[in-house]
């Protein structure tokens, strides 16, 4: 039992209960059909929405469903609030439009080829033993690969920051805030160093997300210092979170259904829309959050300001009314555009075309490099924020 707003309120689901890879799905099924906007009192307490409509008005309306005050559950143990996940509009928008430049059909068009000659040597490993583990081992390298192009980084860097950010995405699910105030700190320092040879040695703003920061105005100045710092730091781990688990979550279902496997292998130009389905499927987003500006009756509900409002997006993507057969995967999905894979509105992932891309190579050389792979151990899922699995061993046959 909680109380918020001077009034308590009944727990509906316990998120810190033991779950397995399934049971988070199996949980939001049964609240979108009996408890839409349910309630728990974990971590301080927060409201979470279950529902494809609900989530999709929520993530689009962010007069109502703000983010400066809380944007994930759990948070930052310390409070940090850095652009643009944390800002509201017009805050946000310079650094998104900052971002967003950096992200461009051109530019990732270039940086492909590099990113596939990373999927390929991270996988080597795996390949040569006959077995590892695709989301800690795999999972935890490559997206530090692919963020290193993106932000320009030298490889010993590259190397420091997968090892670095993946100890900072653990230590923040468990809240070990030594841990998290140790490699916040690298990951500021990096940040900083970046801005500060940048302001040296400018690149050109769509090649560069630290240079495109320093090109962006607003209101005619330079952004300010402390929050390009921040905005830096945000992108330095965003991009690392949920790769593994959505290569996990590919894993395992391609393991279980060694029919698909085989097609998507024989027939490599279906990996674009079998990717959408899994993004649907296995979306790793459950704890990021909004406030509401002012009071809002839902669903029978009462939800004050200040209260966090978890957009379950796993859940959105499982809903009965908007996806026949929800738990099913079904190839070219009629509707599988509507997916929230990447959010809605304002605060939709500013990296989605940069994690398609990133998602499909690595798919594609796992597919080419291999004539089968199966899980073969436990599957370890992962904390709030996230779901799904946070260690994936597979054996790979050649």
């Amino acid at each position: 039992m909680a109380f918020a707003g001077g009034r308590p309120i009944p727990d509906d689901f316990d998120p810190l209960a033991p779950e397995t890879f399934e049971s988070p799905h199996q949980t939001y099924e049964h609240l979108r059909g009996s408890c839409p906007v349910a309630h728990s009192s974990a971590y301080g307490g927060f409201w979470a929405l279950t529902r494809y409509a609900d989530v999709k008005a929520a993530a689009a309306d962010p007069g109502l469903f703000i983010s400066s005050v809380r944007a994930v559950v759990p948070s930052d143990p310390r409070g940090t609030r850095r652009p643009p996940l944390n800002f509201d509009a017009p805050l946000h928008t310079p650094y998104r439009r900052a971002i967003d430049r950096t992200l461009g059909k051109a530019r990732l068009d270039r940086m492909a080829p590099k990113i596939r000659e990373h999927a390929a040597r991270e996988l080597q490993p795996l390949i040569e033993r006959g077995h590892g583990d695709i989301a800690l081992e795999f999972g935890g390298v490559y997206p530090a690969c692919v963020a290193g192009e993106w932000l320009n980084l030298d490889s010993a860097t590259v190397a420091e920051l997968g090892t670095t950010a993946s100890e900072w995405v653990h230590a923040w699910r468990v809240r070990d805030l030594e841990v998290v105030n140790r490699t916040s700190e690298w990951m500021y320092g990096l940040a900083r160093s970046l801005l500060a040879d940048r302001r040296l040695h400018l690149r050109p703003p769509a090649e560069d997300p630290a240079s495109s920061l320093l090109a962006q105005r607003y209101e005619d100045a330079e952004l300010n210092e402390e929050h390009m710092v921040g905005a830096l730091r945000q992108s330095l781990v965003v991009g690392l979170v949920a790769p593994p688990l959505l290569l996990g979550g590919m894993a395992i279902h391609l393991s279980r259904d060694a029919a698909l496997q085989e097609e998507l292998r024989a027939k490599p130009e279906l990996v674009p829309a079998a990717l959408e389905e899994f993004l649907r499927l296995y979306t790793p987003y459950r704890g990021f959050s909004r406030t509401v500006s002012h009071a809002v009756e839902l669903h029978g509900r009462r939800i004050e300001p200040a209260e966090p409002v978890t957009l379950v997006y796993a859940s959105a993507n499982r809903d009965e009314s908007v996806f026949e057969n929800p738990n099913e995967f079904r190839l070219n999905r009629p509707n599988i555009a509507h997916h929230l894979g990447f959010g809605r509105g304002p605060h939709r992932c500013a990296g989605m075309p940069l994690a398609r891309l990133e998602l499909r190579i690595a798919l594609e050389e796992l597919l080419a490099l291999t004539r089968h792979f199966e899980v073969d151990g436990p599957i370890e899922p992962t904390l709030m924020p996230e779901v799904g699995a946070r260690s994936v061993p597979l054996r790979l046959l050649t």
